[in-house]
């Protein structure tokens, strides 16, 4: 793993953010916070960032990877961290350490865990990671065969990267017949559909736990539960995420203990043996259940909107830590004794057709961190470009507080057509 190299960051640290989202907004914020504190210099750079962060640092139009590593070579980037899960799966890490960049994130063999659900299945079956019983199928007429002699309601699940909405809970063989020729015949997920993963259904509670890896220890962070339908009650269609609340009330230190030994320890024991050793994220989608802990899935980069929810709560220096994850160095990540609350407001329409281009105001009035996810500058106007909009995050020292807090600076801002969701953090 290649080490940072420390020379002038005393002075002038130069970090990249590659994304542009409400997640590198708030990892922008974090590092920025951070510098502030320990009153060092630092220049941020996002590629290609949002009206947020451009508020932090300066926004760069580039689309290539090779365009990026040249980017961070020429500009002596000493930090990139890349957020989204595309430039993940094909490889931008092994490409910016190829030439001696610093880079955290997973390289391209072990984005494959988020990047094929049937190969994080597999993997999680040889190594011991307690997860649902599964079969992978790359035809649709074998999975609908299989499908006959099954307990519903099951899951179908397109394999590939499908921006978090890929995965159908049906109740009977027809619904899930019906899922299987969409996903694999109509493409419904585009690629993502070549191959399905049928699952069990597993009845419980849902928690994710981000966590980062240095190639030898996994270090968790504290426990978030996520709202990922439209509508309140958890009812309607599945989002990116509604919004976001932690650390997660119904998950206790004995679901945590259980997800350390059954889920935590085996994953990173599987990652050694296979030589997937990295620097960078590992998040945990988990299901409790009256029968223990298990693994949904794994994503290979930090959750939207459970980044914006958490580093908030972190008490580390960001930049320390993922320095010395890098260097393969020990560290332990502590949070604040405080509860967050993450509301997004989000277009009219979403998650299915919106407009976009509508002015958002008030945002100059709210006194908790605010981080944009879909808005773009337009002259000297924020606009909205996306299906979410903004993270609203609400810090109090109890859940209550934190929501109250959150509800009652969304109302500071406005656009035309927003939406979002009165019930986040009614537990």
């Amino acid at each position: 793993m290649n080490e940072i190299n420390n020379t002038n960051h005393k002075s002038h640290t130069r970090i990249l953010i590659i994304g542009s989202g409400g997640r590198e907004h708030a990892i922008g914020w974090k590092f920025a916070e951070d510098f502030k504190a320990k009153e060092q210099d630092l220049e941020l750079f996002f590629i290609p960032g949002n009206a947020g962060t451009a508020q932090l640092g300066t926004n760069v139009s580039i689309t290539s990877i090779e365009g990026m590593k040249d980017f961070a070579k020429e500009n002596h980037i000493d930090l990139t961290f890349v957020g989204p899960e595309a430039e993940l799966s094909v490889g931008i890490v092994d490409t910016f350490q190829k030439e001696n960049l610093n880079v955290f994130g997973p390289h391209k063999a072990a984005a494959q865990l988020e990047a094929s659900k049937a190969f994080a299945k597999d993997f999680m079956d040889k190594y011991g990671v307690k997860t649902a019983k599964y079969k992978n199928f790359q035809g649709p007429m074998l999975a609908i065969d299989y499908l006959k002699n099954q307990e519903y309601p099951i899951v179908v699940k397109a394999s590939g990267l499908a921006a978090g909405k890929g995965v159908i809970i049906c109740q009977d063989f027809e619904e899930a017949k019906q899922a299987v020729l969409d996903i694999m015949e109509d493409k419904t997920f585009g690629d993502a559909g070549n191959e399905v993963v049928i699952e069990e259904y597993l009845e419980g509670f849902e928690a994710s736990i981000l966590s980062f890896f240095n190639g030898k220890k996994i270090v968790p962070f504290v426990s978030a539960k996520d709202h990922k339908k439209i509508g309140e009650g958890e009812t309607g269609l599945n989002t990116g995420g509604m919004g976001v609340i932690a650390p997660n009330p119904l998950f206790t230190d004995e679901h945590f203990k259980l997800f350390e030994e059954e889920i935590m320890e085996p994953t990173k024991c599987g990652l050694i043996k296979e030589g997937l050793d990295f620097a960078g994220v590992i998040f945990f989608g988990l299901m409790i259940t009256t029968k223990g802990v298990y693994l949904l899935e794994y994503n290979l980069r930090m959750g939207d909107p459970e980044t914006q929810t958490t580093l908030p709560l972190l008490e580390n220096d960001l930049f320390d830590v993922v320095n010395k994850a890098i260097k393969g160095e020990n560290f332990e990540l502590n949070f604040k004794n405080q509860h967050a609350c993450c509301v997004v407001m989000v277009s009219g329409g979403y998650p299915g057709n919106y407009e976009k281009g509508y002015e958002v105001r008030g945002l100059e009035n709210v006194s908790c961190p605010t981080f944009i996810a879909g808005a773009n500058l337009s002259g000297d106007k924020i606009v909205t470009s996306g299906g979410r909009v903004i993270n609203v995050v609400g810090l109090g020292d109890s859940l209550e507080q934190a929501r109250e807090i959150a509800y009652e600076n969304i109302t500071k801002i406005n656009f035309d057509y927003e939406f979002y969701r009165k019930d986040i953090g009614i537990v």
